[in-house]
């Protein structure tokens, strides 16, 4: 059982979050994933957004940490926890800047990097960064692919339909020999992408039902990891419903699960953990 950690605190969606969590900063931050990295949790998160339209934000949320500044710090606070951007939009970025930048943070921590990436679906955002959003899904492509050939290479070359460079020299450059790379999305074309151009697949906003249809459709490669959330978490207070929810998941095709804890205090979040890792067996597992 792998279980990782969507992240608390670094983002606000509204009606989503704890009250705790709007006074809470990087100390309540760092407590958690550090409690998170010695009971045993596989992976913690951070997302992305550049910068959200206020009216578009009443919904979505206005509140996304920058993923690359939060992982860098919390590399120096965590030894074993692999840090996750869930996720990157890939159109946001050139694919030298993520891998030089996230390379780096692979580097600094010691090779736990797993990149989340998704080609992003807030036109309004786009259009603010000027970047194209009308064919950003092919651009995702080829970035995806220029990105695999950058990331753990000192002189990478690539030579796509959107993207291209030779004769460069990216130093440092990711520890990993193969970071892993999950892709983002809810629809069929992204668990393509992922099964075509990655290692995993971060579904959201699916139900169960949808889920195993879409699974069931693609033949999935040895070791591709299936990055299920599962909300609203209280193995203190509903241990049954908790197991229940987990167990769900799992039968749906999860090899990874992506949970979220319900607390009322950064104190009682570790708690949370701590009785989470104890319902799975996650700290001896670790070390063994």
């Amino acid at each position: 059982m792998r279980i990782g950690i969507t992240a608390p605190v670094v983002t606000r969606f509204p009606g989503a979050h704890s009250t705790w969590e709007t006074k809470a900063g990087i100390t309540e931050l760092a407590q958690i994933a550090s409690a998170a990295d010695h009971l045993g949790f596989h992976h913690f998160t951070c997302s992305e957004h550049v910068a959200v339209p206020v009216e578009i934000a009443v919904a979505r949320g206005g509140t996304y940490w920058d993923p690359l500044a939060t992982l860098g710090f919390l590399a120096a606070r965590t030894e074993r926890i692999r840090l996750a951007t869930q996720v990157l939009v890939l159109g946001y970025h050139h694919p030298l800047e993520i891998a030089k930048r996230y390379g780096t943070l692979d580097v600094v921590s010691s090779g736990r990097l797993i990149l989340g990436l998704g080609v992003g679906s807030l036109q309004e955002e786009f259009e603010l960064l000027a970047v194209p959003f009308a064919d950003r899904g092919k651009r995702a492509d080829d970035a995806l692919a220029a990105l695999r050939a950058a990331i753990s290479t000192a002189e990478p070359q690539y030579s796509g339909d959107f993207f291209e460079f030779s004769d460069v020299v990216l130093d440092p450059h990711a520890m990993q020999s193969h970071v892993p790379f999950w892709i983002g999305g809810r629809s069929a074309r992204s668990l393509s992408r992922a099964v075509e151009l990655a290692d995993g697949w971060v579904p959201f906003g699916l139900s169960v039902e949808e889920l195993v249809h879409l699974l069931g459709t693609k033949d999935l490669p040895s070791g591709f990891e299936v990055v299920l959330s599962v909300g609203g978490l209280d193995p203190i207070g509903d241990a049954d419903r908790c197991r229940r929810h987990i167990d769900q998941s799992n039968e749906a095709g999860a090899t990874v699960i992506g949970a979220s804890i319900s607390a009322s205090s950064a104190n009682h979040y570790c708690d949370q953990l701590d009785a989470l890792a104890r319902m799975y067996d996650l700290t001896a597992a670790h070390e063994g």
